[in-house]
């Protein structure tokens, strides 16, 4: 038996899944937008910051008016969580940087997926064959934790503080048809004219695309209301417009190789509509890493 030696124990701690919660939560201030970013219900997050609370004897949100607000011991204890976090995840990424050889996991929107990425990819695989991608589809809020390295997302929510974004390129967009249905559609003078009558293609994942597109282009109709055919997938309507069925908005990035090949014409051009695609991460993205190789890839494809 060895004499002398003593064990020190760490400093009893709340469960680190309730700090989790906790930490999302308060960077939220919200426990519906936590448990939306975690995939976990607004009661499994509740639960898991009651007990963070329980275990330190004190409330760490002032609740008013069915919304929550840091206290000053929550923001004590957020302001310690969200630099161990971010120590952890900095040294988790560097050991990672360093003896990678599984994949990284990217998560893109669904149609930009299907319609820039995939086809672009062969030429990042060709140029850094050491550096294995693979793809998962997937739109709006996300967690880290599910195994995702990068994620590539539009800046239409809000991801927070603790995200880092590098901005990849701005969308543009305009109405797109069929080469030989112009003339069904268009009117032509000095500049093309969307006819009052044309077939407008929507899409329920973007349901203000049509108006948006109005008000940026000074390109409101007037007259009857327009035939409408909304689509369920923003992908339905684009490939409906190849088939001649009407005219959809659509985004450059997701319609050049259409376009390229003569499947799409855009009589109206594009125009900016104030928003952009991110690469986003978890850690700041080191140069010289796998993911700033990619990142300077997706730059150069855009």
């Amino acid at each position: 038996m060895v004499r002398g030696v003593h064990k020190i124990g760490r400093r009893s701690m709340p469960p680190l899944g309730g700090l989790r919660c906790f930490e999302a939560a308060a960077r939220h201030e919200s426990f519906s937008r936590a448990a939306e970013e975690l995939n976990l219900t607004h009661g499994a997050v509740s639960r898991a910051v009651r007990a963070v609370e329980t275990e330190l004897g004190t409330k760490l949100f002032d609740r008013r008016s069915r919304r929550v607000f840091l206290n000053a011991d929550g923001e004590r204890l957020h302001k310690a969580i969200s630099q161990a976090f971010d120590l952890i995840g900095d040294a988790a990424h560097k050991i990672r940087a360093r003896t990678r050889h599984t994949p990284l996991l990217l998560s893109c929107e669904p149609t930009l997926l299907m319609r820039w990425l995939i086809p672009r990819l062969p030429s990042f695989h060709a140029a850094y064959p050491e550096i294995p991608v693979r793809l998962v589809a997937g739109g709006g809020p996300f967690s880290f934790g599910g195994g995702i390295d990068l994620a590539i997302r539009r800046n239409d929510f809000d991801w927070g503080p603790a995200i880092h974004a590098a901005k990849l390129f701005d969308e543009q967009v305009g109405p797109i048809c069929s080469p030989g249905r112009v003339e069904a559609f268009f009117e032509r003078s000095d500049h093309a004219r969307l006819r009052d009558d044309a077939m407008r293609l929507h899409a329920a994942t973007r349901p203000d695309a049509w108006s948006s597109w109005a008000e940026l282009s000074a390109s409101a109709t007037a007259g009857a209301e327009p035939e409408e055919h909304v689509f369920e997938h923003f992908y339905f309507s684009l490939q409906a417009a190849v088939a001649g069925l009407g005219v959809a908005i659509g985004p450059y990035q997701l319609v050049r190789d259409d376009i390229a090949a003569g499947l799409l014409v855009a009589p109206m051009d594009f125009v900016e509509d104030g928003s952009s695609y991110f690469l986003l991460s978890d850690h700041k993205i080191e140069d010289g890493t796998a993911e700033a190789r990619l990142l300077d890839w997706l730059r150069s494809v855009a």
